[in-house]
């Protein structure tokens, strides 16, 4: 079992996630272990995200512990009881103008021990991109650790982009530059990366204009980082070990954390967290219940995410591409993931696939990917995906929609051995020749030895007193979140 603290008063960490599904997700892990060694928690949504986790997960599911308690500020846009991912740059731009002001107001709130009924606060984890949170820690005088939820190697493309523009590589010219060829542009300077081209890179490059939000948000976010008492990562030390030791020396103390899940497995499941969960969709029944019906490595298993969104034609060519493979498939279909209607798939596509696909608008997806009846995985490239396929041991193919989602299907095919990259505009005819050969081709064979080296690696990072992430994380602890007072640990 790890470790736990023992103090007459615990360590306080506040624990602020950016207001998106993939970043929740890897910062309640976190909490959840930091809770473990003995911190007493406050986990900080904005009011929208509280509200959808409210509705998909019960009322009564967030009502937390005396000691792993909730709390909510404003994210600064216009209120709404939607159900979908929120604009991201409206998010970027909203959260950095006003998501300070009410921070302070809770953590003076929180600091009140005679009306907030809690340890002081002693330590802010913030999402990296969530940086505000540096200034009301500096004003506090506590440590800030900041946790990147995303890949080293997307954090090292976004530190590119200052570079890019005083190279005059940014911002493009006109658009027409990103279907004329440009951006097959190999950029050969930046460590671990050698060969990677301007559409490998985090997306935000995409434009022409040098004030877009999502451009210099990014620039900001990685700039600020440098002011932290760490940087976290939720990866492995063998895994992007260059990039991780090129971004050292411009950075404050970094560790490699994860796969953060494998770490919270080592924990006994009574642990009285386990029923916190953070889907912001419903999950619907039956998924694994279907798997365990399925022959081994036998399932596709799709899902594009909780941000990507494409085209009724896209969802038409994908749908013909898995029916025409013959293949058995689960897809995940979210209510909104087609742009600006609801996902109707072809009556005849459910028809032809009724006897072996299951489609669902929601499921469990570390359970499925580490189910034995999935053999490959059709995916976004976001990081979390990314991490829980690896974790199963299940190669991928990669469609990429945005952000660093371009720069992990790089590393994915070209440098871990794991991906096969799928064109954006890819018709049904190429994706059921990829999903063919993800499954049953001697490209798939190798992604899946490959992925099974990958899946022990992460193992070993995270199991025992001598894994790697397991004592980056024990670490990081002492070194960075524990004050004098709070620093007295039991083996």
């Amino acid at each position: 079992m790890m470790n736990s603290l023992v103090t007459d008063q615990k360590p306080h960490a506040v624990c602020v996630p950016f207001p998106a599904q993939g970043h929740v997700n890897p910062m309640l892990k976190l909490a959840k272990l930091l809770h473990h060694k003995g911190f007493h928690i406050t986990f900080v949504n904005t009011e929208y995200n509280h509200n959808r986790l409210l509705r998909s997960q019960g009322p009564d599911s967030f009502k937390g512990t005396p000691s792993f308690c909730f709390e909510t500020i404003p994210d600064g846009l216009p209120p709404s009881d939607a159900d979908t991912t929120q604009d991201v740059p409206s998010l970027f731009d909203s959260t950095k103008k006003t998501c300070l002001a009410p921070f302070r107001e809770l953590l003076s709130r929180l600091s009140n021990t005679c009306l907030s009924n809690v340890p002081p606060v002693t330590c802010i984890v913030s999402d990296c991109i969530m940086s505000f949170t540096l200034k009301a820690s500096q004003e506090l005088n506590i440590p800030n650790v900041l946790f990147w939820t995303a890949s080293a190697c997307g954090f090292m493309g976004y530190s590119q982009y200052r570079s890019l523009i005083e190279k005059g590589l940014i911002p493009l010219k006109d658009m027409s530059y990103l279907t004329n060829g440009y951006m097959n542009t190999v950029i050969d300077w930046i460590p671990g990366m050698e060969g990677i081209r301007l559409k490998d890179l985090p997306t935000f490059i995409r434009t022409t204009d040098a004030d877009d939000i999502k451009l210099n948000f990014a620039i900001g976010e990685v700039e600020n980082a440098r002011n932290a008492s760490a940087l976290l990562f939720n990866t492995i030390d063998d895994l992007e070990n260059e990039v991780l030791e090129a971004l050292s020396p411009t950075n404050p103390p970094i560790f490699a954390i994860g796969p953060l899940q494998l770490l919270l497995d080592q924990i006994p499941h009574e642990d009285a967290l386990s029923p916190i969960k953070s889907n912001l969709w419903k999950e619907q029944g039956g998924c694994l219940e279907w798997l365990d019906s399925k022959e081994p490595k036998s399932v596709v298993y799709v899902n594009f995410g909780s941000v990507t969104v494409m085209t009724d034609e896209q969802l038409v060519e994908f749908a013909w591409g898995l029916a025409n493979s013959k293949m058995t498939f689960l897809w995940v279909i979210r209510p909104d993931l087609i742009i600006g209607e609801s996902a109707i798939l072809p009556p005849e596509f459910v028809f032809e696939t009724e006897k072996r696909g299951l489609v669902s608008s929601w499921c469990p997806q570390e359970q499925v990917l580490s189910h034995p009846a999935i053999g490959g995985f059709l995916t976004h490239s976001g990081w979390n995906s990314t991490m829980e396929s690896l974790c199963g041991g299940v190669p991928m193919l990669c469609w990429p929609f945005f952000a660093e989602q371009q720069t992990n299907c790089w590393f994915c095919q070209n440098k871990w051995g794991v991906g096969m990259e799928i064109e954006s505009e890819a018709k049904r005819d190429e994706i059921e020749r990829l999903v063919r050969e993800l499954m049953q081709g001697e490209k798939g064979k190798e992604m899946k030895k490959k992925a099974m080296e990958w899946k022990l690696l992460a193992e070993k990072a995270t199991t025992g007193t001598n894994g790697s992430s397991y004592l980056n994380l024990e670490t990081m602890i002492k070194q960075m979140l524990l004050t004098s007072t709070t620093e007295h640990i039991i083996d």
